[in-house]
């Protein structure tokens, strides 16, 4: 066998580093867990876990993303059915993960940390704040293409059955027992029959991004829809592509109102999974300024996000978005974003396999989608 390169040496530290870090956290969860002792499960020094991992948060946020990622998809519902039987779905999903006796599975047993380390600071609670906008927002986009969602926009009613199953689990956890699935599930259904006040309307920022008119080449690097966990040609395809920081992603609806020609209200058009090949796309791309730290973050949220969709959301509900993960800024220069932080919000619109608009700051997303 031959000698390992120093890349192969450093992956295979690293996955050994998660493996141990894994069983750290799981026997004695986040705050009793010590790095020396993850460093001495993995057979290596305290040096070799902080050479892969900026911290012990940062190591906890990357096991909880492993697993999510390495978890099997389920298979979508062969055919679309009602919004309120998805949230259904979704909801029996996610209480089937409960700890309602008290006890839980090793890798349930994992997460039940995040939401007091999320809170204790704060560079962790706006970010993770702004991921769920993005479950939120996907959540409601697919329920709004569902038989019988008529024109309501459902991205709030998507917040509220989220922020149910969210404290529904915690109190489960926290008061074994106390916490009725059936009655939890039923809830949401009937949350899907609610008509929230107001139409979705386009940003009024007095100080709002205006798109430029621009002509530049487009050759972005191969990405990854870490939605659908499969390979994009971004190359290929004209639509927005949008480059966010953690702290600006529910930017992300003015986008996709602005590109399916909404206005004030949702629409229905073809689904990014439907087969067809999608006119007018939107990929949101996913940087930050702590990528040691908050990518992980990030990428734990969206896989989430898509075993949910997968599991009660027929392919051709599913919305004209692809979210990209892009930790180290390529894609972004690509889109002429030297630098990135998580407050960037710069998008572009391709036509042609060129760009021929660029907006940036508050509003580039809807400035950038909106033709003309």
């Amino acid at each position: 066998m031959g000698r390992l390169t120093r890349a192969e040496v450093q992956e295979l530290n690293r996955r050994k580093v998660l493996a141990a870090a894994r069983e750290e956290f799981g026997e004695l969860g986040f705050r009793d867990a010590k790095i020396d002792r993850i460093a001495e499960r993995a057979g290596l020094t305290r040096g070799a876990v902080y050479s892969n991992f900026p911290g012990k948060r940062a190591l906890y946020f990357a096991v909880l993303a492993d697993l999510a990622i390495g978890t099997p998809a389920p298979s979508p519902p062969d055919s679309a059915g009602t919004a309120r039987a998805a949230l259904g779905a979704l909801a029996r999903a996610r209480v089937a993960r409960f700890p309602l006796s008290g006890m839980a599975e090793p890798e349930d047993r994992l997460a039940r940390d995040l939401p007091s380390v999320v809170l204790a600071d704060a560079r962790t609670r706006q970010p993770y704040a702004q991921l769920l906008k993005l479950d939120a927002l996907v959540l409601g986009l697919a329920m709004e293409r569902m038989e019988g969602a008529g024109s309501r926009r459902l991205v709030p009613v998507a917040e509220t059955a989220l922020t149910l199953l969210h404290g529904a689990d915690q109190l489960a956890a926290a008061a074994p027992g106390f916490v009725d699935p059936f009655q939890v599930v039923a809830a949401c259904e009937r949350l899907a029959g609610l008509a929230p006040d107001g139409a979705w309307a386009p940003p009024h920022l007095p100080y709002g991004a205006k798109a430029q008119p621009v002509d530049e080449a487009w050759t972005p690097p191969p990405a990854t829809d870490a939605l659908r966990s499969g390979a994009v040609r971004l190359a290929d395809e004209d639509g927005v592509v949008a480059v966010l920081g953690l702290h600006r992603l529910e930017a992300i609806e003015e986008a996709v109102r602005a590109t399916a020609g909404q206005g004030g209200g949702p629409g229905r058009g073809p689904g990014v999974g439907s087969g067809s090949r999608p006119e007018g796309v939107v990929t949101a791309v996913l940087v930050t300024g702590e990528p040691g730290e908050l990518g992980p973050l990030a990428r734990l949220t969206v896989a989430e996000l898509g075993a949910g969709l997968r599991q009660a959301f027929p392919r051709s509900a599913w919305p004209q978005l692809r979210l990209v993960h892009d930790e180290l800024g390529v894609l972004a220069a690509a889109a002429g974003v030297s630098a990135v932080s998580d407050a960037t919000e710069v998008a572009v619109r391709i036509e042609g396999g060129r760009i021929v608009a660029r907006a940036e700051g508050r509003g580039a997303c809807h400035a950038a989608a909106t033709p003309g």
